[in-house]
């Protein structure tokens, strides 16, 4: 069983700082994850996510599956020394990406039939071998395969999406306990709650998954269109019902304020694409706001992307030679702002799970958020 440690639970809130423990090292949560879908993170060296504290990152089963497949990543013996990554690495099953490809997939009571959208190819996803192909990656948390229903859609299809998904979940359950890890250290399997924002669906899912015994659990199908209010009573509700001694993962989430939100409501782990996404596109986090970098304010400005910040970005360069690299299309301008927003997130992270530690989780919280929500009176 995956060995998990509450080092300090908030006294007031449902938050709590933790260890979550690997072969491939320790993992301190609440925890923000780089997302790394076909085996890089985007435009950010392993060597530098190492430098900002990264502690473990995500792989895309649907994307590594594909390519560069997992006949080439066993002959590597798994993704970790394909990618030079030592630490630990997290897959999702794929079912989300394949489900978005709504024309070119067909979804069975048995498993999922895609075309990929690469070459036009047919494939079959079955929850069993999904299992297997994350087995042949080599992650360390395997992610089970399941239905993300669209938001909006109705109770009835939501209803019958959570049936599906469970069933999968419970088949890749037996599979993972009849395999073997491939490569020398432990695997864990997670299971991931649905049921859009219903609660008593939200419930019967999480009970469901909760006579199957998994390492940990995940909240999926939440940030797809929702408001913000009806994710955090739907995390808040949900969080009830997981066992407190056991990981819980919110799929997909967020802004930095959705992150000290959910981290409220008793979440420890985080994905989500912002950082990077939003840095190739020059916004930058910073812990005074969000900062557009390419407007014109910053040509002559030659202080720091942030000055609470000790990344590389900031420690050398100032925003009006980023706001050049982005106005010439430099690419080393979207690297530096990606980097940086990744160390924005991470140490957020860290810096929420000492203000756990230390009794303070909501204050710094307030305090937190209240600078994050002012905009930059120059770019007003």
């Amino acid at each position: 069983m995956l060995k998990f440690e509450i080092a300090k639970e908030d006294e007031f809130t449902k938050a709590r700082a933790g260890l979550l423990h690997t072969g491939h090292g320790c993992i301190q949560t609440p925890v923000f994850m780089p997302i790394g879908t076909r085996g890089s993170v985007k435009a950010i060296q392993p060597r530098e996510l190492l430098e900002i504290n990264a502690s473990i990152i995500l792989g895309n089963t649907y994307h590594l599956y594909q390519r560069p497949g997992v006949e080439v990543l066993q002959k590597f013996g798994g993704l970790h020394p394909f990618i030079s990554w030592p630490k630990p690495i997290l897959t999702d099953s794929g079912g989300f990406q394949i489900l978005s490809l709504n024309e070119l997939r067909k979804l069975r009571r048995d498993g999922v039939e895609f075309r990929s959208h690469i070459d036009g190819s047919y494939h079959f996803f079955t929850p069993e071998k999904v299992v297997e192909i994350e087995r042949q990656i080599g992650a360390d948390i395997i992610m089970v395969l399941d239905e993300c229903a669209p938001y909006p859609s109705d109770r009835e299809y939501v209803s019958k999406s959570i049936e599906l998904t469970n069933d999968w979940a419970m088949r890749c359950k037996e599979r993972f306990n009849a395999s073997d890890a491939l490569y020398g250290y432990p695997q864990y399997l997670f299971g991931i709650v649905q049921g859009g924002i219903y609660d008593d669906l939200r419930e019967n899912s999480a009970k469901q998954l909760i006579t199957a015994d998994f390492d940990g659990y995940a909240i999926g199908g939440l940030a797809v269109g929702e408001r913000a209010d009806q994710m955090y009573s739907v995390i808040d509700f949900v969080t009830n019902f997981l066992p407190t001694a056991k990981p819980r993962y919110l799929m997909g989430v967020g802004t930095p304020d959705n992150l000290l939100e959910a981290v409220e409501r008793g979440v420890d782990m985080f994905d989500c694409v912002l950082p990077t996404r939003n840095g190739r596109n020059a916004q930058v986090f910073t812990s005074k706001g969000t900062v557009n970098i390419k407007n014109a304010i910053y040509r002559f400005d030659g202080g720091p992307l942030d000055d609470e910040c000790d990344c590389y970005a900031c420690r050398n360069f100032s925003r009006g030679y980023i706001r050049h690299l982005f106005s010439v299309g430099e690419i080393l301008g979207l690297q530096l702002a990606s980097l940086h927003n990744l160390r924005f997130f991470i140490s957020l992270m860290a810096k929420t799970r000492t203000a756990i530690i230390d009794g303070r989780f909501r204050e710094f919280k307030q305090q937190t958020q209240s600078k994050l929500s002012k905009k930059k009176k120059e770019e007003i």
